[in-house]
């Protein structure tokens, strides 16, 4: 079993977006998170979903060249959204 707040790993990434992929891709929950913000009952449960259970609280450090960190959670989901780069893992 994986720690709570910690990234899913590949696999369960995958799992995690094919869901997504039946409607219209990651690009849905990016369009929730930008429409509703990261507050919303729906949002933070995909967050938790992807995070094993539990949002990480900032920093939250990226797999980005350049990007070393993010303040927090919502911030990172933002920048992946924003980037379409939405396998980026913290």
């Amino acid at each position: 079993a994986q720690q709570m707040g910690t990234p899913l790993s590949n696999q369960e990434y995958r799992q995690f977006f094919r869901s997504l992929r039946a409607a219209h891709r990651a690009s849905t929950a990016c369009l929730l998170r930008e429409l509703y913000g990261c507050q919303n009952p729906l949002v933070r449960r995909l967050d938790k979903y992807e995070n094993h259970g539990a949002i990480p609280e900032g920093p939250i450090c990226s797999e980005l060249p350049g990007t070393p960190f993010f303040p927090d959670f919502c911030t990172f989901s933002f920048y992946r959204c924003t980037r379409k780069r939405y396998f980026i893992k913290v």
